[in-house]
C-alpha cells in the first residue's frame, strides 16, 4: 500500500533578488487573510531583514487576485479577551516593524485590500496599485470597528476621508486611493511589476544609509509640533551631512559623476 504525505504550504514566501526582499502573502485560498501563523511569520522575518545590510528594499506582495482581506475571521469567533488582545497586539507589532525597518517598504497591491489588509498597505512606506485594486475598512458592517487599521490609515489620508471609510465601510477605488495619498501610483494590471521595479530601481540608486536616516526621521517628526520637528530634523541633518555618503554625494554632484556609496 502506498502512503501519501501532505506537505504544508508556507503562508509567507520570501524571495531575494539583487538586494530586494519580496515578502509574499501565500494564502490565496483564504484571500490572504492575516491569520496568526502569517503574522508570526512576518514578525520573525522583519527583524532579520532589518539586520541584513545586503537588503536594500522590501516589497510586500501576495498570491492570487486579492491582496489581503484582513484578519481571518474563522480564527476569531468565540475567542477570549486575552486571545483577541494577543492577536491585535501581534498585528500592531508587525505594522510597527514595517515602519521601523531601515529599508523602504513598497506594497504591491494587485487586488482588494480590506480591513487589516488596508492597514498593511497604509503601514508600508510606498504603495503601487493596479487599476483593479480597491481599499476598504468595512469592520463596522460586522460590528467590529477597524480601530487598529485606523492608526496608519489616518496617517496616510486626510482625517475626514479616513473617517468616511471607517464609518461607512464602503470601498474606494485605486484612483480615489491615489487622490487621497493612500497609494503612490496606479497602473494597469499588466504594468504593475514594471511600476514596482521602476520605484525599486530609483531607491537602489540612493545611499541605503541616507534612506534609513531619512525614513526614521520622517516618522519621528510626524508626531511633533513644527518647532520641535525642525529642532529634531536639524540634529538629524547635521549628523547626516557629516557621514561619508553625504560627503561623497556632494562631491559627486559638483564633479558631475555618479556617487559611489559606502553605507557610512
Amino acid at each position: 500500500m502506498e502512503s501519501s504525505t501532505t506537505i504544508a504550504t508556507p503562508v509567507l514566501l520570501t524571495e531575494v533578488n539583487n538586494g530586494v526582499v519580496k515578502l509574499v502573502l501565500n494564502r490565496p485560498e483564504r484571500r490572504n487573510a492575516l491569520c496568526a501563523e502569517l503574522l508570526e511569520a512576518l514578525e520573525a522575518s522583519l527583524p532579520r531583514i532589518a539586520g541584513d545590510e545586503s537588503a536594500r528594499a522590501v516589497v510586500v506582495a501576495s498570491e492570487g487576485p486579492v491582496f489581503c482581506s484582513g484578519h481571518d475571521l474563522g480564527e476569531m469567533v468565540g475567542r477570549s479577551a486575552d486571545d483577541y488582545r494577543r492577536l491585535f497586539e501581534l498585528c500592531s507589532r508587525v505594522m510597527l516593524q514595517l515602519r521601523q525597518l531601515p529599508q523602504p517598504v513598497i506594497a504591491r497591491v494587485q487586488g482588494v485590500a480590506t480591513a487589516a489588509g488596508c492597514q498593511l498597505v497604509a503601514a508600508c512606506d510606498l504603495a503601487v496599485a493596479s487599476e483593479n485594486a480597491a481599499f476598504a475598512t468595512p469592520g463596522v458592517k460586522i460590528g467590529l470597528f477597524c480601530t487598529t487599521p485606523m492608526v496608519p490609515l489616518v496617517r496616510a489620508v486626510p482625517p475626514k476621508a479616513a473617517l468616511e471609510m471607517l464609518l461607512t465601510g464602503k470601498p474606494i477605488t485605486s484612483q480615489r486611493a491615489l487622490e487621497l495619498g493612500l497609494v503612490n501610483r496606479v497602473v494597469p494590471s499588466g504594468e504593475l511589476d514594471a511600476a514596482v521595479q521602476e520605484l525599486v530601481d530609483t531607491l537602489l540608486s540612493s545611499s541605503p544609509l541616507t534612506l534609513a536616516i531619512g525614513k526614521a526621521a520622517f516618522y519621528d517628526q510626524l508626531a511633533l509640533d513644527e518647532t520641535t520637528a525642525y529642532e529634531r530634523a536639524s540634529c538629524v541633518m547635521t549628523d547626516n551631512a557629516g557621514r561619508a555618503d553625504a560627503q561623497e554625494g556632494m562631491q559627486a554632484f559638483l564633479q558631475k559623476r555618479r556617487p559611489v556609496w559606502r553605507g557610512e
